[in-house]
């Protein structure tokens, strides 16, 4: 399934701030902790706690965000569907890391071990 150019420009404009707190709630209402989902940030993207933080305060996008980020070389390995779309037939670099980032949001929010989300089996 090819996402659409709009698509792809609606995410690239949408700030991480305004998703940060959906995140957020999603996972600490099954059960899992802001902590973990910093873990999981920042084995994709390299940001730590205190550069997240300031990311989150200068309300970048997407764009921003992942153009500033580090990512990691086994983001290869997260596939899967995600909000109606195959991961890896993903053709927009910035859309398939957005979903790189829900899909590890969504395992980290359906009690997947930590090691497994890590990519580290």
């Amino acid at each position: 399934m090819k996402t659409t150019p709009e698509h792809d420009a609606r995410i690239a404009k949408m700030t991480f701030a305004s998703v940060y707190p959906h995140y957020v709630t999603k996972v600490e209402r099954k059960g899992r902790t802001k902590d973990e989902l910093h873990q999981v940030i920042e084995w994709l993207t390299g940001f730590d706690d205190q550069k997240l933080q300031i990311l989150i305060d200068q309300k970048v996008t997407f764009e921003t965000f992942f153009a500033s980020a580090k990512l990691n070389p086994d983001a290869l390995l997260i596939t899967g569907v995600i909000c109606g779309y195959r991961i890896e037939e993903i053709e927009t670099p910035l859309t398939k890391q957005v979903r790189y980032l829900d899909k590890l949001v969504d395992e980290l929010a359906k009690g997947r071990k930590m090691e497994k989300i890590l990519r580290k089996e």
